[in-house]
């Protein structure tokens, strides 16, 4: 094999005091602030865990925050943004994505074992994607604290110290004691560790930052790094694709809109960006059903998302009784989508014989659709175009998943490909429908037609416009907060 050349970008790590600090969001900032400078940057992230993963243009998958800072970037997506992609099938267990392609599934313990293999993959990607940029952008995983998975670490600082990339640490005030997050973190880490740390950022912060001005000053004396900058709450980040299942928690729900779109949040749901379009539409209201909460009586449209463990996340749901509201629901007459692992929940039995999700078997589904699903070994990961059928309103999408989906309903498909294929069924009232694409609901156009078939009123709003505008101002708003003429000094 070819030895590569000689890495040409800088690079800098981003990692954080704690999981959910933003530092997906910073990097994403930081992307389009400097390639608005001019210069060719491309992130990455060693390791990451979700389930909410997007198709690259080289026929794999990532993490969807890669795919997003991409974007800002202005580039195709990559597998080697994102080198190792865990997707959790169980509270302890993880499917394992390597360079876009998955190698098997892996207890938490096992997976520590894993991780010396892995780094090789992670050098590999990185070294290819300083051959391409002048400035690599890297976003660490939780936290940067977790000490008790150092050893062998690839996420954080063993990927740091090995690839001898600076790091700033990111801490969230908005969660509290921000200075403990910090102060704590140089506490625990290994000196040669905290000696990569070339400074902090605050983010998240509300109100009149000269109140914290003392406590960054405290700060930087106590860790011994320079602070870089404090970052005020960005108020418009709900506006752009999350990647953590943490964001359902705090997505907007408009009370009085003329369609309630009720979704049920399953323990292993997925792709669940494919509901962002919809949260920013006037007409709709959007309820994210959280374990305990009934279907409102006044649902009108019920929309089953994608799952990593389609038939884990159904019996999940029928523990909540969330099959007998949804069925009393399509006897009122109220209409049900379900998208990609929800179209298998539609069907009348969804088989598993290669034990490719769990223990191998075969389940009942919903039966509102007739159609039957057999989990197969081969995952299909693929862009795809074309248009609705009933409207012919264009889209643009992709295909993530393992099965093949038979029976009556799908003579009644939804989507036409540009190739000519078929997607999903239809019941022969057209109330309840399946399909296996995912990202309809960005294309204005065919949301458009959604929301008619829902009995929404189409607003007009260009989604893809809206994340290209906030993008810009998440990058203007850290030009304005963080001294960037600093932080790339940083970067070796």
């Amino acid at each position: 094999m070819r030895e590569p050349a000689a890495p040409r970008a800088r690079a800098l790590m981003f990692q954080g005091t704690g999981s959910d600090v933003g530092k997906s969001l910073v990097v994403a900032g930081l992307c389009r602030a400097y390639r608005n400078r001019g210069l060719r940057v491309l992130p990455f992230k060693p390791q990451n865990m979700s389930n909410n993963a997007a198709v690259t243009a080289d026929g794999g998958e990532i993490g969807r925050a890669q795919a997003l800072q991409a974007r800002a970037c202005g580039v195709p997506t990559s597998v080697h943004m994102n080198p190792v992609l865990l997707k959790p099938q169980s509270e302890i267990g993880s499917q394992v994505v390597v360079q876009g392609r998955i190698v098997g599934a892996a207890r938490a313990r096992e997976y520590q074992s894993w991780k010396p293999r892995l780094m090789a993959a992670v050098q590999e990607s990185f070294a290819r994607l300083r051959q391409e940029a002048d400035l690599v952008l890297v976003e660490g995983a939780g936290s940067a604290a977790e000490v008790n998975l150092r050893r062998n670490d690839i996420a954080n600082m063993g990927f740091a110290r090995l690839a001898d990339v600076p790091v700033v640490l990111v801490g969230d005030i908005d969660r509290g004691g921000v200075i403990a997050q910090v102060v704590g973190t140089r506490a625990v880490l290994d000196p040669e560790d905290a000696a990569m740390v070339a400074g902090f950022l605050i983010n998240k912060f509300r109100g009149d930052p000269t109140l914290f001005t003392a406590g960054m000053d405290l700060i930087a004396e106590r860790a011994g790094w320079p602070a870089l900058g404090l970052i005020p709450f960005f108020a418009d980040a709900g506006r752009l694709p999350a990647e953590d299942a943490v964001a359902l928690d705090v997505r907007a729900r408009p009370a009085d809109a003329p369609v309630t779109i009720a979704v049920p949040v399953l323990p292993r749901i997925s792709n669940f960006d494919d509901l962002d379009p919809l949260k920013n539409e006037p007409g709709v209201r959007l309820l994210l059903l959280k374990r305990g909460e009934p279907l409102p009586g006044d649902t009108d449209v019920v929309i089953l998302p994608g799952s990593k463990a389609t038939i884990a996340d159904l019996a999940a749901l029928r523990a909540e009784g969330w099959d007998i509201d949804i069925r009393a629901h399509v006897r009122r007459g109220g209409r049900v989508l379900g998208l990609c692992g929800g179209y298998q929940m539609l069907g009348a039995t969804i088989a598993d014989p290669h034990g490719m999700e769990g223990p191998a078997q075969t389940a009942p589904g919903l039966g509102l659709l007739a159609v039957d699903t057999v989990m197969t070994a081969e995952k299909r990961l693929e862009s795809v175009a074309g248009a609705s059928l009933d409207e012919d309103a264009p889209f643009s999408g992709y295909e993530m998943h393992i099965g093949s989906t038979t029976g009556p309903d799908i003579a009644r498909p939804v989507l036409r490909f540009a190739d000519g294929r078929l997607d999903g069924a239809a019941s022969p009232d057209g109330r309840v429908r399946g399909v296996y694409v995912h990202g309809l609901f960005g294309d204005d156009s065919q949301r458009a037609a959604w929301l008619r078939w829902m009995g929404a009123q189409p607003s007009g709003y260009a989604y893809e416009a809206d994340v290209e505008a906030t993008l810009d101002a998440l990058a203007a708003h850290l030009e304005r907060h963080v001294d960037l003429d600093r932080l790339l000094s940083f970067a070796r």
